[in-house]
C-alpha cells in the first residue's frame, strides 16, 4: 500500500511538469471574464440622488507555445468594456448622460512556470503591445450632445500566480495581473491618456501537447 502512495505521488509529479515541457501548448493561461455593476446613492438633508452607474465587462484570452521547458511565448488579448451613466432631473427638465469606453489590447508575451512538486504551477509573465480604445458619449436634456473619439497607443502587462492542476491538462488559475496603457486621440490633439489596472484573475488553463 505504501509503494502504491509514493508511485501514484511520483506519477502527479511528473504529470504536472510535463506541462511546461518544450513543445507543448497552454490555452487560456490567465483568461478572465468578470461583469461588474455599482450604483451610488447620495443623501443629504432628507433628500436623495442618484449618483452615477458604473458597468464593467472584461475578457482576456491567451495561449502559449513552450519553446524551452517551463518557458512560453505567446499572445495575450484583452477587451474591456467601461459604462458610466448618470441620470437626473433638472428644473422640471430630464437630463442624462452616458459615457462608454471600448479598450481592445494585442500583447506578445512571455511566462515563466516554475518547477514544481505537485500539482501547483506557480508562475510569472510580462508583455508589451498594442491598445486601441473608443470613447463615445451620449447626452440628452437641456443640452443634447454626442460624439465620438478613438484612442490609440502602446500598452504593457505584468502577472504572476499558481495553477492548480485539476486534471493532468486542466487547471485553475489564480492571480494577479497589472496592465498599463499609453494613448493619443486621433485628433490631432496634444491629449495623451494613461491607465494603470490592477486586477485580481481566476480562470483555466488548458496544457495540450
Amino acid at each position: 500500500m505504501k509503494k502504491l502512495f509514493v508511485l501514484s505521488a511520483l506519477a502527479l509529479v511528473g504529470l504536472a511538469n510535463a506541462q511546461t515541457e518544450k513543445g507543448s501548448w497552454v490555452i487560456g493561461g490567465s483568461t478572465t471574464l468578470g461583469f461588474n455593476s455599482a450604483n451610488t446613492k447620495y443623501k443629504y438633508d432628507g433628500n436623495s440622488t442618484d449618483g452615477p452607474k458604473v458597468s464593467t465587462f472584461t475578457i482576456t484570452p491567451s495561449v502559449g507555445y513552450f519553446v524551452i521547458d517551463k518557458l512560453a511565448i505567446g499572445i495575450d488579448l484583452g477587451y474591456k468594456s467601461l459604462t458610466t451613466k448618470m441620470e437626473d432631473t433638472f428644473m422640471g427638465t430630464n437630463y442624462s448622460a452616458k459615457t462608454t469606453l471600448s479598450t481592445f489590447s494585442i500583447l506578445p508575451t512571455a511566462t515563466y512556470y516554475f518547477k514544481s512538486d505537485s500539482k501547483v504551477l506557480p508562475y510569472i509573465g510580462a508583455g508589451a503591445g498594442y491598445s486601441t480604445s473608443k470613447e463615445k458619449f451620449t447626452q440628452t436634456g437641456t443640452d443634447s450632445n454626442d460624439y465620438e473619439d478613438n484612442l490609440n497607443g502602446f500598452a504593457w502587462k505584468g502577472k504572476g500566480g499558481i495553477v492548480f492542476l485539476v486534471t493532468p491538462s486542466i487547471g485553475i488559475d489564480l492571480g494577479v495581473s497589472y496592465m498599463g496603457t499609453n494613448g493619443k486621440y486621433d485628433d490631432d490633439s496634444d491629449a495623451k491618456v494613461q491607465t494603470n489596472t490592477f486586477g485580481v484573475n481566476a480562470g483555466i488553463s488548458v496544457f495540450l501537447k
